[in-house]
C-alpha cells in the first residue's frame, strides 16, 4: 500500500502533472507566475482546495450520487469546489491581506480551475479508494505548485533578458511554457 501511495504522489508531481502533462489549470499558471512568492502561494492554495474538494466529493459521490444520480456529478462537484474556494478566500482575505491582493481575480478563479475539477473526476476514473484519492490530490497539488515554481523562475529570468520586440510579452511566455512542458515529457519515459 505504501509503494502504491508513493507512486500515486510521484505520478501526480511528475508524469501526470496537471499543468505540464494534462494541460489543465493553465489560467493561473500563466496569470500568477510573474513572481515566485505569488506562484508558490497560489500553488499552495490550489493544493489545499484539491485535497479538501477530494475529501468532500469522494464520499458525496460514493454514498449519494453513484447509484442513481451520477449524471449530477460535475454540477455537484463544481458547487462543492466553489464553496471551498469561497471559504479559503474569506480566510486569506482576513488573515493574509497582502497575499489576497497579489492573487487578484485568480483566487476566485480556482473555482473554475479545471485542474481542481479534473483531480476530483480523475479519482473515480482511476478507481481510487478514499485514501488513494487524497494522496492523488496531494500529488496533483504538489505537481501544480512545482510547475508554478519552475515557470515563475523562468519568467523572472525572461524579465531580465534582452528579448526581441516581436517576441516580448505573451509570445515568449507561451514559448517558455511549451519548453517547460516539454521538459516534463522526459519523466514519462518518452
Amino acid at each position: 500500500m505504501t509503494s502504491s501511495i508513493v507512486s500515486i504522489i510521484l505520478a501526480g508531481i511528475f508524469t501526470d502533472n496537471m499543468v505540464l502533462s494534462k494541460f489543465l489549470g493553465i489560467c493561473p499558471f500563466l496569470g500568477v507566475s510573474k513572481k515566485v512568492s505569488t506562484a508558490v502561494s497560489m500553488g499552495g492554495a490550489v493544493t489545499i482546495v484539491m485535497i479538501l474538494s477530494t475529501a468532500v466529493t469522494w464520499p458525496v459521490y460514493r454514498y449519494l450520487l453513484a447509484e442513481k444520480f451520477a449524471y449530477l456529478q460535475t454540477v455537484v462537484f463544481i458547487l462543492i469546489i466553489a464553496a471551498l474556494v469561497q471559504l479559503l478566500e474569506i480566510l486569506i482575505k482576513k488573515f493574509l491581506k497582502s497575499l489576497y491582493k497579489s492573487f487578484g481575480i485568480y483566487l476566485s478563479l480556482i473555482t473554475t480551475n479545471c485542474a481542481v475539477l479534473g483531480i476530483t473526476l480523475l479519482n473515480f476514473t482511476e478507481n481510487y479508494n478514499f485514501v488513494q484519492s487524497l494522496f492523488n490530490a496531494l500529488g496533483a497539488g504538489l505537481g501544480f505548485t512545482l510547475a508554478m515554481f519552475i515557470f515563475s523562475g523562468v519568467r523572472v529570468r525572461l524579465e531580465a533578458s534582452n528579448i526581441p520586440k516581436s517576441l516580448q510579452g505573451l509570445p515568449i511566455t507561451l514559448i517558455a511554457a511549451a519548453l517547460v512542458s516539454l521538459s516534463f515529457i522526459g519523466f514519462s519515459g518518452m
